[in-house]
C-alpha cells in the first residue's frame, strides 16, 4: 500500500463572537468557504472556526492549545480586540493596552512555535459614526497600532480591517448613522460587514 501525505492546508479562524457568527450562513468564514469552492480549492484548503462569544485576548491565550494548536493549523487567523476595548467601558473587565499587548505576544509566540503561519486582524468598529466620533475610536486606533507593531516585530501578516472599515464608513455613511451599514448593533457584522471581512481576509490568506 502506498501512503499519500495529507497536503491540505488548514486555516483556523481564532476569535470572539464576530468569528463565531462568521460560521453562519452569510458569515465571513462561510463566504470564504464559498470563495474556496468557486476557485476549486476545496481539496487544498480546509477552514476551521474557533470563535467564542465574549472572548478577549487572554481567553485566546488560555484555550489556544485545545482549540488551535491541537488541530495542527497551517495558517492561524487571529481576530480579537473588540471585547478588550468594549468591556473596559461596558463592565470594567476589558484589558488595558499593556496587558493586551502582553497576552497578544503570548498568543503569537505559541502559534509560531507550532509552525503555523499567522495573520493578525485589527479590530473593526464599535459604532459606525464618521470622523472618529465614536466613543471608543481612540482606543480602537491605539490597540490597532499595537497589532501593527507586533506584525512588524514578529514578521507575520496583517489584514488591517480597522483601516478598511474606517475608510468604507467615511465614503458610504452619508447620513452618519451609528449602526446598520456594516454592523447590526455597532459591533457585530451584518451581511455587508461580513462581505468586507471575507474579501480582504481571503486576499490575505491567498497571499500567504
Amino acid at each position: 500500500m502506498s501512503y499519500k501525505r495529507d497536503t491540505k492546508q488548514r486555516v483556523i479562524f481564532f476569535g470572539d463572537s464576530i468569528t463565531e457568527q462568521g460560521m453562519a450562513l452569510n458569515g465571513y468564514v462561510s463566504l470564504i468557504n464559498r470563495k474556496i469552492e468557486a476557485e476549486d480549492l476545496v481539496k487544498k484548503i480546509q477552514t476551521i472556526g474557533a470563535g467564542v462569544s465574549g472572548n478577549r485576548v487572554y481567553d485566546l491565550y488560555l484555550r489556544i492549545e485545545k482549540d488551535v494548536l491541537s488541530k495542527s493549523p497551517t495558517t492561524t487567523v487571529v481576530y480579537i480586540g473588540i471585547n478588550d476595548i468594549w468591556a473596559k467601558t461596558k463592565s470594567g473587565t476589558g484589558l488595558d493596552i499593556e496587558r493586551f499587548e502582553n497576552f497578544y505576544r503570548g498568543v503569537i509566540v505559541k502559534i509560531l512555535s507550532a509552525h503555523s503561519k499567522v495573520i493578525l486582524c485589527t479590530p473593526t468598529v464599535i459604532g459606525e459614526l464618521k470622523d472618529k466620533a465614536n466613543a471608543q475610536d481612540e482606543d480602537l486606533d491605539l490597540y490597532s497600532d499595537v497589532i501593527r507593531k507586533l506584525v512588524k516585530e514578529y514578521q507575520v501578516s496583517i489584514c488591517d480591517l480597522r483601516s478598511v472599515f474606517v475608510k468604507y464608513l467615511q465614503e458610504h455613511n452619508y447620513e452618519n448613522v451609528s449602526e446598520g451599514l456594516v454592523t447590526t448593533d455597532g459591533v457585530h457584522l451584518n451581511d455587508e460587514g461580513n462581505k468586507l471581512v471575507a474579501t480582504y481576509l481571503w486576499d490575505t490568506i491567498k497571499s500567504n
